[in-house]
């Protein structure tokens, strides 16, 4: 019966529609490369080795800009992920990326090392030691020291590195797939399953998992189904920001993907309409519209590269502030279940960002604090209470009951609305 059900639903995946012609589509993937080459010229934040993994993924380059965001990367990345590593903080998914990162441009990572307690180790050492970490915490308290999602990401990077993940790391996350643990609150994470479904798709290609093959199979089985079975009428896979991620697993587990299939379509959709421009959302979903995944690092190979790529000059565009306002309710739900209500008015087009910063300068008792991201920036803290990952909790924002799928510098307020920021557990 669950064959007949994945069957079924690769037929409904890769069934095609009128779409836009081939060289609309080859315009559309530039203009993406574009917009993440541009993001390299912010030198705000760290730069980000998931935009570096999807320029190295690109059929198109400007070898150039990659090479000095990758010396920013081995510089300004490194530095910041040493500091961490000395602290004794998890940083699982940082150094998968930073590995994938690195692979991407056939960089020898024998040769990226940390120091730790005077002591000097490879990247590729730190990593397996903090999936070992991720694995015991896994075996005493039922979950990762970080999240699924990361324990995925760190199986891929070792794998694609061609170093034998332990058979007991690989088991742990066939176990979670089997027991459905890939959740975010009330809801199944896409994002999970999908990059569990690569490295899981990764450790069956290696051929080195000694026990049960049949529960691998099992496992990439479900993780297909449950990709699947989540896809909107629209095409999106989870929504608009979780589909990137899940057709480079659908690729990768070998589904067939036309290139008018409505998921490619959604997403060709999705960024004509401006919905990718947080450059991370970009870097997931370029891979995919190339028909490529994560797992395509493995065999990269840096040789006759296109290096044709080249960003016009354009002016600065300067966005005056609306005259117009809207009202913005915003409720706060405290871990006791305490509420407080807030108004604000803001300029329509403010980002969720902005109005707070505004609901802030109000002196009415709001207050909040920030942490940065390779999404963007995101609540820590929310009148003096904070919701910390190592707690397993975060702050859930909705508006208008509707959870958002968007950070709060990237969501905009275009009309009134009620935004709840809800102190939740995971």
């Amino acid at each position: 019966m669950l064959s007949l059900v994945i069957i079924t639903s690769l037929l409904a995946f890769t069934s095609s529609k009128p779409c836009e012609t081939e060289g609309s589509n080859r315009e559309l993937l530039l203009s993406l490369n574009k917009d993440l080459l541009r993001s390299l010229e912010s030198l705000d934040g760290l730069p980000n080795p998931s935009v570096h993994l999807a320029l190295r993924l690109s059929n198109y380059h400007n070898l150039a800009k990659e090479n000095e965001h990758l010396n920013r990367l081995k510089s300004d990345l490194h530095t910041d992920i040493q500091s961490s590593l000395m602290n004794s903080q998890s940083v699982t998914g940082l150094l998968a990326l930073y590995s994938l990162a690195l692979k991407s441009s056939c960089y020898d990572l024998n040769t990226i090392t940390f120091s730790v307690n005077d002591k000097s180790e490879t990247l590729l050492t730190h990593l397996k030691k903090q999936m070992e970490q991720e694995k015991e915490h896994i075996a005493f308290s039922h979950r990762p020291l970080t999240n699924y999602y990361q324990y995925s990401l760190g199986v891929l990077a070792l794998c694609v590195s061609s170093i034998r993940v332990n058979n007991h790391v690989s088991h742990k996350l066939i176990k979670a797939v089997e027991n459905e643990n890939f959740k975010h609150g009330d809801t199944e994470s896409v994002d999970t399953y999908a990059m569990a479904g690569m490295a899981l798709q990764c450790v069956k290609d290696s051929g080195s998992y000694v026990h049960s093959a049949a529960e691998l199979d099992a496992a990439l089985s479900l993780i297909k189904q449950k990709l699947l079975a989540s896809r909107r009428s629209d095409g999106h896979i989870g929504n608009e920001f979780s589909t990137g991620l899940a057709v480079q697993a659908l690729v990768a587990m070998g589904s067939e993907v036309a290139e008018c299939a409505a998921s490619m379509e959604a997403m060709r959709t999705a960024a004509r309409g401006n919905i990718y421009h947080n450059p991370m959302a970009i870097s997931q979903t370029l891979p995919a519209l190339h028909k490529k995944s994560y797992l395509s690092v493995k065999n990269k190979e840096c040789l006759n590269e296109d290096d044709t790529l080249v960003l016009e000059p354009r002016d600065p565009v300067v966005v005056l502030p609306s005259k117009t306002k809207v009202k913005v309710m915003v409720e706060v739900v405290t871990s006791s279940r305490a509420t407080a209500l807030y108004s604000v008015d803001v300029p329509k087009g403010s980002s969720l960002l902005e109005a707070l910063e505004l609901l802030k300068g109000k002196n009415v008792g709001f207050t909040f604090e920030i942490e940065s991201s390779l999404w963007g920036p995101f609540l820590s803290a929310v009148n003096d209470e904070q919701a910390r990952q190592s707690d397993r909790r975060y702050w859930h924002l909705a508006s208008d009951g509707t959870a958002l799928t968007q950070g709060i510098s990237d969501f905009k307020i275009e009309e009134a609305q009620k935004i709840t920021i809800k102190n939740t557990s995971y």
